[in-house]
């Protein structure tokens, strides 16, 4: 509950009612909930409009522009930490404002959601997700999209790139590497030390020769102008080499200071702990996001096209950066094992299908005749007639079967519809090969499953579909 007051002409009243969303927001993005005296965060601005000067009131200032700030200036509800924490959590989570900055996990199959940076452009790239759940996510940068005609700028599959950054997070989190990275602290503080302590022993040896020189200069007589000029003068240098010797052992104490503590225990837990819960069976897409924004601060992803490669530099939250390829999936590429040759299509489809029908099978797997063309009805009977293959014979009886776009008439559904009940089971339906014809018996049609099914799909048609399909010719004025 807060309280709000309420202002008319009559009564002035001072009421308590729940907080709501922006009031809320309002509280956590103050700097005087911190304990910190603010002013001027908001501020003027002045354009030229039609050669007038035009000024607006109220924009948002970013914190280095403030008139004002001071910290610990009364005693807040949170630390300067905390809010500071806060506000960044805030901006992480607001994924429709600051679209350039690092925003939040919110579940969904791509790892890297908010982490990822178009190498192009520098825009943070979105992601696309296929229409059904096993197909794969997209990473797409759509450049400037406020202009239209500009174009899409990059994408690349997210599957390959996901593989890739979760190798490289176990590995940069093995026992190995967290063994090295130890090491590397030790070697780098002992370094530290050493530095230290020579600046200690030559900042002793400056402050010697200055105390000499001050020395010096105060027993030599004051009529002797010329030794008491060179005196002095060698004592501003002994105090000026003193000085800065001083300066450097502050500015090592700082980078010492700066640079972060290592636990040992925390990392030696983590490089046991990590691999455990990431395969883990209970983590889901969520935990997977939450863990990866521990080790990694963004991904910036390029594209090289003359080595047909993904290049990805992954900044890690320590600072460091890593650099690697992934290959990019071809295109047309189709496994031997699972698209069979032209001869071996031809083989099976031979006497159940018409040449015609087997050559749109063949282009549409792809494959190409001998010398590199597209298949046509005559190449297909020129190729079955050298295998000694028989015909497509339509006296021959057979089971009455269907194809899936007549199955589609039939039922009054589209073709990707048919499809969708073919491979969730409930339209049977065979194939001799991939992208080949179907052959769904005619029988099927009337089954309760199938009529079930059609149905749903029917349920999710919107209400106003034939305003959608009309087809009417606007009549133009004068014809």
């Amino acid at each position: 509950m807060h309280t709000v007051v309420r202002r008319n002409l009559i009564a002035c009243k001072i009421l308590w009612q729940p907080p709501a969303y922006h009031t809320v927001i309002q509280v956590l993005q103050n700097p005087i909930y911190a304990g910190a005296y603010v002013f001027g965060r908001r501020g003027n601005r002045t354009r030229v409009v039609e050669g007038r000067a035009r000024k607006t009131s109220g924009h948002k200032r970013e914190r280095t522009d403030w008139n004002t700030l001071l910290r610990d200036n009364h005693e807040g509800y949170i630390t300067w930490a905390e809010f500071e924490e806060h506000q960044r959590m805030l901006e992480e989570n607001a994924h429709m404002q600051k679209r350039a900055a690092r925003k939040a996990g919110r579940g969904g199959r791509a790892l890297l959601t908010g982490l990822v940076r178009c190498g192009h452009c520098g825009r943070k790239m979105r992601i696309f997700y296929g229409m059904q759940s096993g197909h794969a996510h997209r990473y797409q940068c759509r450049g400037d999209d406020a202009h239209v005609g500009v174009g899409l700028c990059i994408g690349i599959g997210g599957i390959r790139v996901d593989r890739a950054v979760v190798a490289q997070m176990l590995e940069a989190v093995s026992t190995r590497a967290v063994e090295a990275a130890l090491l590397a602290a030790d070697q780098a503080a002992a370094a530290g030390a050493e530095e230290r302590a020579a600046l200690e022993r030559e900042l002793e040896a400056a402050r010697y020769d200055a105390s000499l020189a001050a020395r010096r200069y105060d027993v030599v007589e004051p009529e002797k102008r010329h030794v008491v000029r060179e005196l002095e003068a060698r004592w501003n240098t002994a105090l000026e080499r003193v000085a800065q010797i001083e300066r450097r052992i502050a500015e090592a104490e700082a980078r010492s200071s700066a640079r972060p503590r290592v636990n040992r225990a925390a990392l030696l837990g983590l490089a046991h702990d990590l691999s455990a819960a990431w395969n883990a069976p209970t983590a889901d897409a969520r935990t997977r996001q939450r863990l990866t924004r521990l080790l990694v601060e963004e991904v910036v992803i390029d594209l090289d096209d003359t080595a047909h490669e993904a290049v990805l530099r992954i900044h890690w939250v320590g600072g460091r950066h890593t650099e690697l390829r992934v290959p990019r999936a071809r295109t047309g590429r189709r496994a031997d094992k699972a698209h069979p040759g032209a001869v071996e299509v031809v083989r099976k489809l031979s006497g159940h299908w018409p040449d015609h029908e087997i050559s749109v099978t063949l282009n549409r797997m792809k494959c190409r005749s001998d010398n590199g063309e597209t298949w046509t009805t005559v190449k297909v009977r020129l190729l079955r007639e050298r295998l000694g293959l028989s015909d497509f014979d339509p006296t021959v009886p057979r089971p009455e079967t269907l194809t899936a776009d007549k199955a589609a008439k039939r039922l009054g559904i589209s073709i990707p519809s048919v499809h969708r009940l073919i491979q969730r089971g409930i339209l049977p339906a065979t194939q001799l090969v991939s992208s080949a014809p179907w052959h769904i018996p005619v029988a099927a049609l009337d089954t309760d499953a199938v009529r079930t099914g059609v149905n749903e799909i029917k349920a999710r048609r919107p209400k106003n579909l034939i305003d959608y399909q009309r087809d009417e010719t606007m009549p133009l004025p004068g014809l």
